[in-house]
């Protein structure tokens, strides 16, 4: 691992636990996809920094909890929309 991806990995943990957002989110503000936001924070940040890493996955954990929530709310908006 390079530092720039050690440093991202970090930053990207850090944005995750601070603002306590979706990995969706995080991919969106910094501008890369999701799937790279994810194995930094799930595989990468475990090596470099465990217990940023086990705030992260708490944060995951929660928001993996509440997703079917956040899934039925957007769908709701998107038909009281149209009408």
């Amino acid at each position: 691992m390079t530092k720039t991806v050690k440093e991202r990995a970090a930053m990207l943990g850090e944005y995750i636990t601070e603002n306590k957002t979706t990995v969706r989110a995080a991919a969106q503000r910094f501008g890369i996809s999701k799937s790279t936001v994810h194995k930094d924070v799930s595989l990468r940040l475990r090596s470099i920094d465990p217990p940023l890493y086990r705030q992260v996955r708490a944060v995951l954990d929660i928001n993996k909890q509440e997703r079917h929530i956040r899934g039925g709310l957007a769908t709701r908006r998107k038909y009281r929309q149209h009408i």
